[in-house]
């Protein structure tokens, strides 16, 4: 990595934590990710849901959230696509990363829908 772009990184990070200490979040001492599909949305049964693993980052610098998924899921049940509809930009890697490992069961179309994965202190 050039010195330019640890520069820009280090900076990223440092504007990062400014902004999410001056909203006052507190710090959980661990923290687990949840995910729901929203069955309004998205009418398939997902037979294989992968929980996101909640980032080092995020749990450092005390970031919770929902982060909101549209997904197509293709005929044989495999996520087909992805895009992000909401959510911290710190969270949404993990989010998309799980996501794409889910599996539901198979159907003569194409379905779509949102998911929502949520990201909260653990008690």
């Amino acid at each position: 990595m050039s010195l330019t772009n640890k520069r820009r990184l280090t900076g990223f990070w440092l504007v990062l934590m400014a902004i999410t200490l001056c909203f006052g979040i507190i710090c959980p001492a661990s923290a687990t990710a949840q995910a729901e599909s929203k069955s309004e949305e998205l009418n398939r049964k997902a037979k294989t849901k992968v929980s996101p693993a909640y980032p080092p980052v995020a749990r450092r610098m005390s970031i919770t959230g929902t982060v909101r998924l549209a997904v197509v899921v293709s005929p044989n049940g495999a996520v087909k696509s992805a895009r992000v509809v909401g959510g911290h930009p710190v969270l949404v890697d993990a989010a998309m990363d799980a996501m794409k490992r889910w599996k539901f069961e198979p159907a003569p179309t194409e379905s779509s829908g949102i998911v929502e994965f949520k990201f909260q202190p653990q008690n």
